[in-house]
């Protein structure tokens, strides 16, 4: 797969040309709604088998061969040249695909009754490229009870194609996470042992075989009451056959009084056979405009969490989905910035004519534009730059593999790349 960024001037059918393919298949592998409308800073995903270079000024069959981590004889020997050959500015030159990690891949789904049918339909076309599907979420209540999700018949599509299913218990109560729940959980052994009993129940029943933990805004005050839980949690499922995994959220360092105080990594590494690092949010709905997942800040949070946690427990978080916010910023108003997909992004900032710009910091793109009544927007989202950026940090810390924050929201490159880079692993 080759990644291409839309330059001035450009169609689809010159970039079919440079690449020898039809415009059409970079259509169909882009989910283009119209092939004859693109936009400056698009970032397309070029179906090829491997992918190319354009000579610049100054490089060498070496110099290129460091940039791809392979060698001047692999490089001549692909494209018939000699390892001595003299390069000319603009010689388009095949790169050699790489040998392909092996990763686990985590994606949410959220299903709701209004929209089951289409969920449904979405998980049977995404199950292939999956290791787990969460099952987002059964609510804990405040008696040891679980309110479950709609699940219609999508833990048997999933348990067909050979992925495993994995039952998310939260903390939300009345649509929001509740640190007193989760205290209520902790102290309480009747209702703890009341859940566990529940949970254990309804994964034997549904089919689920890993019980993943997303409590969030613990208290710094209930640290050790969490990781108590956890370690009797691992207690009572470990007899079941019932694997235990949590979720984290981004920490820089082990600050037991911030917001997530209430969340020991150590102990998480220790206790969970895996964990999922919630890195993103930086940009979210009522902040400046800024990249949800910028990968300075991500690569902080793996730096510490492998610090604490073994590398081969670790899903490195990854959003599926951007934001448009609207001036002022952060809102004054009590608009939230609207979230959207990055397919959406995209189809937005063509319908603006809005040329999409790229952070080379955050490795984020994002465009502005100005709405029928002259008010500025700042969208920004995920493209399949930014994507690659997170699966070389994968590579690049030996990472277990990647979780998505979730199912339903159209990113057809992340998918594409995603195959390209890695082998899915079915456990």
């Amino acid at each position: 797969m080759q990644i291409h960024v839309v330059q001035q001037g450009q169609s689809l059918y010159g970039i079919g040309q440079a690449y020898g393919i039809p415009y059409e298949e970079i259509a169909k592998a882009n989910e283009l709604i119209d092939p004859s409308r693109i936009v400056v800073g698009q970032a397309l995903v070029i179906p090829i088998t491997g992918s190319y270079h354009w000579v610049q000024p100054g490089q060498s069959l070496y110099i290129i061969s460091r940039l791809y981590g392979t060698t001047v004889e692999e490089l001549a020997r692909i494209n018939g040249i000699s390892p001595n050959s003299i390069l000319y500015v603009g010689q388009r030159l095949a790169i050699p695909q790489r040998r392909k990690s092996i990763i686990d891949v985590f994606l949410y789904v959220e299903p709701r009754e209004a929209t089951i049918d289409s969920t449904v339909q979405e998980v049977r076309n995404r199950v292939e490229d999956l290791t787990y599907l969460g099952m987002f979420s059964y609510e804990a209540q405040r008696d040891g009870s679980l309110k479950a999700p709609p699940i219609d018949d999508i833990p048997e599509i999933a348990a067909q194609s050979g992925v495993l299913n994995a039952m998310v218990v939260s903390n939300l109560e009345n649509f929001a996470f509740s640190p007193d729940l989760a205290n209520v959980l902790f102290t309480n052994q009747t209702v703890q042992n009341r859940l566990f009993e529940n949970i254990v129940a309804t994964a034997k029943r549904i089919g689920y075989t890993d019980i993943h933990f997303d409590f969030e805004f613990v208290r710094p005050a209930d640290r050790e009451l969490y990781n108590t839980f956890l370690r009797n949690a691992r207690a009572r499922f470990r007899p079941e056959g019932l694997t235990l995994s949590t979720a984290l959220p981004p920490k820089m360092s082990d600050d037991p009084t911030g917001v997530y105080g209430g969340i020991d990594y150590k102990a998480h590494g220790e206790i969970a056979d895996f964990v999922t690092l919630m890195t993103y949010e930086w940009g979210y709905s009522y902040s400046d405009p800024q990249a949800v997942s910028p990968l300075n800040q991500v690569r902080r949070v793996v730096e510490y969490a492998v610090s604490q946690v073994p590398p081969e427990k670790i899903f490195l978080g990854q959003n599926l989905y951007g934001y448009d916010w609207t001036f002022p910023y952060p809102p004054e108003t009590g608009v939230a910035a609207r979230a959207l997909s990055p397919q959406q992004a995209v189809n937005l900032a063509i319908s603006r004519n809005a040329n999409i710009q790229f952070d080379p910091v955050a490795q984020a793109p994002f465009f502005l534009y100005w709405d029928n009544d002259g008010v500025r927007h700042d969208v920004w989202f995920e493209d399949a730059r930014s994507i690659q950026a997170k699966f070389n940090l994968i590579k690049e810390f030996n990472l277990r593999g990647i979780m998505y924050w979730k199912l339903g929201l159209a990113f057809p490159q992340n998918w594409l790349l995603l195959t390209d880079n890695f082998t899915i692993r079915k456990r």
